[in-house]
């Protein structure tokens, strides 16, 4: 069962709240009146110009998210992220393992869709798509990948993944869907004045995952 206490903090100061989101959690209210982070808002800013959602964070990913308390900081880190200086770093655990230690994929992406949903695919004439990635640790059947998405495309982290041929354990859409997402947006960078920073512990469903690979906690 999802837990319904408000997300803890990670950092905070007179302009952003960085959250860290747990996995389950949607960042925006849907149909079926489930919680959300919009939900914690008003406990975040009473202001009329805020909170706001700098960016976001599949449903089933952990991790840091960013909120602006006000409508000017908003405006400020959504520059940072067009002009693409935002620095995200995600951890994966993934089912199998690249073959080398570390590399690039360049792989655009669109979206699909069909009658059975929608799914985001290469496509050589979409918006360009790349992310850095190195293995943090291996073991039998699985790798631990640390992954720096240099664009920001939908799903992106988690379609290289399974291009690389090595899917996020748990992907419902990308890989075999057994167990929870294995995916935390871990860290993030925003380069403005002063600089926002943030670190995200693991979620608890990786921990065994992760140390089986070489996490220490």
């Amino acid at each position: 069962m999802l837990d319904t206490s408000p997300p803890p903090i990670l950092f905070q100061d007179t302009h952003f709240v960085v959250l860290n989101k747990p996995a389950g959690l949607a960042v925006h209210p849907g149909p079926r009146a489930t919680p959300s982070v919009e939900d914690w808002f008003a406990a975040l800013s009473r202001r009329k110009d805020g909170p706001w959602l700098v960016h976001r964070l599949d449903t089933d990913t952990a991790g840091c998210l960013v909120v602006a308390l006000r409508k000017t900081p908003l405006l400020a880190a959504q520059a940072v992220f067009a002009a693409g200086q935002a620095q995200k770093t995600y951890w994966a655990v993934v089912k199998g393992g690249p073959t080398a230690e570390s590399g690039s994929i360049d792989a655009p992406l669109a979206k699909r869709t069909s009658p059975a949903g929608w799914r985001m695919v290469q496509d050589g004439s979409a918006p360009p798509a790349v992310t850095d990635w190195q293995v943090r640790g291996r073991v039998d059947g699985m790798s631990w990948l640390e992954l720096r998405p240099r664009t920001g495309r939908t799903h992106q982290v988690r379609v290289h993944c399974a291009l690389l041929g090595c899917p996020v354990l748990g992907d419902p859409v990308y890989g075999d869907g057994a167990g929870k997402l294995h995916l935390l947006a871990r860290a993030i960078r925003l380069p403005l004045d002063p600089v926002l920073e943030a670190i995200a512990p693991p979620p608890p469903h990786m921990l065994d995952a992760l140390v089986a690979c070489g996490f220490k906690p």
